[in-house]
């Protein structure tokens, strides 16, 4: 039994070792470092090298390894070991403090969006010192940012850390206003709560459609899925509950802060939440969280799916967003507090949240856009691809009652006044919460819950941050101008709401009204990625990204190429692999069992007047089916060979023709496997795999 309050942590080179290892002045100069942003001192760097390296070898490591996040969805790494040769043939155990601040991997080799050619191979990987340094399977894994030779970011952290310096700047300003000169600086924090499925590994071998896509391309519904409701919050099953001990070992070893485990809502669904941490780190958490699923279940004889929707007909995975602020003094900035100033301010940032969320309702759409992700929205717990907000009953009435200047609770013979009320308290769980909602108001918190599961959460945070940095320095900009604060400050918050209110919707998005409401309401309902990923380029958010310098435009270009290029991949792979499957296991599989069921009607018929009905009727829907299913793939086959163009024109070709083949041929296959003797079919069926653990 792990002592967690011992081990925790043991894995990193977190403060703790920092404190212990390095000379006080060294830490005193990291520390100042990491909080102020500054460039790490070369004679520093010399120390913390050292330092590292000798903890590193006591733990047991050989090699070192910038490890950093370019634009492919997972973490990349490349192994360097700590030997020198030494003149009399041996070796000694190095590294240098340059060896530690910078590392060279291929730029061109990852996906650049023209930002690289192959020949401009140069690129650089750069520590991130604020988030500690980790041993992971022997090897000393250093955080950092990639970036290309000429400073462009080719990864997804490098954006991520310069939206979290805008949101700092800005808010600090208006911190600033209301008396808060102690805040010094103000961070990001996330908790990102991840869904994934379990199924057996030997099913899963048995499954060329989830090797190679990550979802089932074909599977007819089985007899019972999640309607009795019956796993979610179910008994954890003892292979299960062994796969989840040995993660939250490993998991609190590295540091992460592995809280909440249980079974989702679909079978064979589960979910890991871990408590907030500071958003780049957090961001590095969940990378290495998804790695070790994968890793350690197969150890459990398991697979780890972490695919938005691997299974249709039921519950897809997706990734709640926990998004807030925090001071450096401890202050949650959306907790309401007690006094009038406290319950301004809060309202203020409130508002900044509501005016970002619906002039770049948008971006955040983009942010969570993918094949996969596609697949979910909309549907069995997935909220739509409409973004809104939802505040709840309490908080709703209170805009509405300055949008109005009208009374509200205690105040009933006065006016609402921002900054001279004290508001009614708002209790953590003062409403209900809305699980339809995309970007909910959670107490203290915003859950955004249109994340997939797969998804790394730097893009959406990136927006999030730099969003709502842009609606704080608008802010600031007009209350810093003001003569009478106070008039200012009540004035800007009731034009916000009054502005920005179409955007706060606390009903059941599921509902088809919604849809045609939310149209009325001017609302975007960008329903799949192709329709979302040219808003990367519309004018307002390349003035967005580029004021508050998170991305140039090239990097913003460079991004776009990258989305719609990895879709139409994402959706030619899985329309092979249906055509490869088709082709070469079902129809031959199907084609056998008809054979087989004409054969036994032409015995039944040479032993005398015995009733054929089953076998004749069975055969004769199969082979309909068998030849719906032939025309389909050759329907698929030249939807594929038409979609022509460049990037947008070609992923609105895979949208529109390609996906569209590929549902046909689905539906036909399908209905096949229900009249198909089980043993005949090729494949696991999915009440096979979603029952398959025990």
């Amino acid at each position: 039994m792990m002592n967690v309050s011992a081990e925790f942590g043991i894995n990193v080179f977190n403060d703790a070792v920092m404190r212990a290892r390095l000379p006080k002045e060294t830490y005193k100069q990291l520390q100042k470092t990491m909080k102020d942003g500054r460039h790490l001192d070369s004679n520093v760097a010399v120390v913390v090298a050292n330092a590292m390296k000798d903890w590193a070898l006591e733990k047991g490591a050989t090699h070192y390894t910038h490890w950093f996040q370019p634009m492919t969805g997972i973490t990349a790494e490349k192994h360097d070991s700590f030997i020198s040769p030494t003149a009399d043939g041996k070796v000694i155990m190095e590294f240098s403090g340059k060896e530690l601040i910078q590392g060279e991997p291929d730029a061109s080799s990852f996906p650049s969006g023209g930002l690289r050619a192959t020949f401009e191979a140069r690129g650089y990987t750069a520590w991130d010192p604020n988030s500690y340094a980790f041993i992971k399977d022997g090897v000393l894994c250093i955080p950092t940012a990639f970036c290309s030779y000429g400073g462009e970011a080719l990864d997804n952290k490098t954006p991520l850390l310069r939206s979290m310096e805008a949101i700092n700047r800005q808010t600090l300003r208006v911190l600033k206003l209301f008396g808060n000169t102690d805040v010094t600086n103000v961070r990001t924090t996330v908790g990102p709560e991840q869904e994934y499925f379990l199924i057996d590994a030997e099913m899963y071998d048995r499954r060329p459609d989830l090797i190679y896509t990550g979802r089932t391309l074909f599977g007819a519904k089985p007899p019972k899925g999640q309607e009795l409701h019956d796993h979610y919050f179910g008994a954890i099953k003892p292979r299960v509950q062994a796969f989840m001990t040995e993660l939250n070992e490993e998991l609190w070893k590295l540091g992460i802060l592995a809280k909440t485990e249980h079974n989702e809502a679909a079978p064979a669904q589960h979910e890991l939440a871990p408590i907030f941490s500071v958003t780049n780190i957090s961001t590095d958490h969940n990378q290495i969280t998804m790695e070790l699923m994968q890793k350690i279940a197969r150890k459990h004889g398991m697979v780890c799916l972490l695919h938005e929707k691997p299974f249709a007909g039921i519950n897809g995975s997706g990734k709640h967003n926990n998004w807030s602020l925090a001071t450096n003094t401890g202050v949650n900035l959306f907790e309401p507090g007690e006094t009038p100033y406290e319950n301004a301010q809060f309202l203020l940032f409130l508002c900044a949240v509501i005016k970002a969320v619906d002039e770049y309702q948008d971006l955040l759409r983009v942010s969570v856009a993918s094949a996969g992700n596609d697949h979910r929205l909309g549907g069995y717990e997935a909220p739509p691809a409409i973004v809104s907000m939802y505040l709840g009953t309490e908080l709703t009435e209170i805009l509405t009652a300055i949008e109005t200047d009208s009374a509200y609770g205690s105040h009933e013979k006065e006016v609402l006044k921002v900054g001279v009320h004290t508001l009614p308290r708002f209790p953590k769980d003062t409403t209900d919460r809305n699980r339809t909602s995309p970007f909910a108001f959670t107490g203290n918190k915003f859950e955004f819950r249109m994340l997939g599961s797969s998804a790394s959460i730097a893009d959406t945070n990136t927006v999030i941050n730099t969003a709502v940095a842009e609606e704080l320095r608008v802010f600031a900009d007009r209350l810093e101008a003001a003569a009478d604060f106070e008039s200012a400050l009540h004035a800007l918050i009731k034009e916000t709401i009054v502005a920005h209110k179409r955007i706060i919707f606390n009903g059941n998005g599921y509902e088809g009204a919604w849809v045609e409401e939310a149209e009325k309401r001017g609302l975007m309902n960008l329903r799949a990625t192709p329709d979302c990923v040219p808003c990367l380029l519309a004018d307002k958010n390349v003035e967005l990204f580029t004021r508050h310098k998170v991305f140039n435009r090239a990097e913003l270009e460079a991004r776009h190429e990258i989305m719609l290029e990895n879709y139409v991949k994402l959706v030619n792979i899985e329309a092979l692999t249906m055509l490869d499957m088709a082709r070469k296991d079902v129809l031959p599989a199907v084609s056998g069992y008809i054979h087989r069921l004409t054969r036994a009607a032409l015995a039944k018929k040479e032993l005398g007047d015995i009733d054929m009905e089953y076998e004749l009727e069975s055969a004769r829907q199969l082979s309909k089916l068998a030849s719906e299913a032939h025309r389909c793939v050759h329907r698929l086959d030249d939807a594929l060979a038409s979609a022509t163009g460049d990037s947008l024109t070609l992923a609105r070709s895979y949208r529109d023709g390609v996906l569209t083949a590929m549902n046909a041929l689905r539906a036909a296959v399908d209905e096949m496997e229900v009249y198909t003797d089980a043993s005949c079919w090729p494949y696991p069926s999915y009440g096979a795999m979603l029952f398959s653990v025990r």
